[in-house]
């Protein structure tokens, strides 16, 4: 009994998301697919490979930044599991022939050739994640038991959305090393990065309201660079069809402690103005038709 115990609570740690809906539900979808944190025993990962490393490509604490969308109106959907397991913001197909067997003469992504495919080879900050390569059995099995269940459940609620509202908005929560973006001679780079597929992913309302709410803040705004957005936003940007994709990338400098990826000394600053874009966004949520 005690065994079955312990198994059901390992595989409810292990769920590939998180959902957390509102009583009334929005046209607005909240996603966080990298603010995970669980890595399964099985992971098999290089003997050595220290934590800070693996978990250097999380979004780490996104998931709690955007919290206040659910009470807007806005349906949260945040991956639990870490991103250095599988990458829920890859094309699943985008597999990598020099860690995974059985590939071999398959062509990569130049995301997956620099060992950023939907299972990663490399750590955020550059270091080899295994000391072996992987069968494609053992990558199957990622893709089938998170990947694929989360962007289900993304495909549910957007068609949702639209069904209930004449529309869908995705937001993808992303946050960025403050590394990532710094200029010459390490000058701080943009606060915030909103990528729209250059115009085509979303409506250029959402885009420009955005920008808006954030440089009211005070914070500096890029667009589209070095982030424009990724497999997510590109498959869901259709407005078209109604259906529209902006990616939001937070300079971590603003909230967080890179080091040990806890709250930073500008954590309640950077909470407090995430919670009023968040509710400015919300607060009039864009027609339907409006570009």
């Amino acid at each position: 009994m005690a065994v079955g115990r312990e198994q059901g609570a390992e595989a409810a740690r292990e769920a590939p998301f998180s959902l957390l809906a509102p009583r009334a539900p929005g046209p607005f979808v909240f996603a966080s697919p990298h603010s995970g944190d669980i890595y399964p025993r099985d992971m098999g990962m290089a003997a050595g490979l220290d934590a800070a490393s693996l978990r250097s490509a999380e979004d780490a604490l996104v998931d709690r930044l955007i919290a206040p969308g659910r009470t807007r109106g806005a349906t949260l959907l945040l991956g639990r599991l870490g991103r250095a397991w599988v990458d829920l913001n890859r094309d699943p197909e985008d597999l990598d022939p020099v860690l995974i067997e059985d590939l071999d003469g398959r062509a990569a992504s130049p995301r997956a050739a620099a060992g950023y495919g939907v299972i990663p080879r490399l750590t955020g900050d550059g270091r080899p994640i295994y000391d072996r390569r992987l069968t494609a059995d053992e990558a199957a099995v990622r893709i089938a038991r998170v990947h694929a269940p989360y962007h289900a459940a993304l495909d549910g609620l957007m068609r949702a959305a639209h069904a209930r509202h004449g529309a869908a908005y995705l937001v993808d929560w992303h946050s960025m090393p403050a590394r990532a973006t710094q200029g010459a001679g390490g000058a701080r780079g943009p606060d915030v990065v909103l990528g729209d597929r250059h115009g085509s992913s979303c409506a250029a309302d959402l885009t420009r309201r955005l920008r808006r709410a954030f440089e009211a803040l005070g914070w500096r705004v890029a667009l589209n660079q070095p982030y424009s957005g990724g497999w997510t936003t590109q498959r869901w940007g259709r407005p078209a069809e109604g259906f529209h994709a902006v990616q939001i990338e937070l300079n971590r400098a603003l909230y967080l402690d890179e080091a040990t990826m806890q709250p930073g000394i500008g954590w309640s600053r950077c909470a407090s103005g995430v919670a009023r874009v968040i509710e400015t966004l919300l607060a009039d949520p864009p027609a339907p038709g409006r570009t």
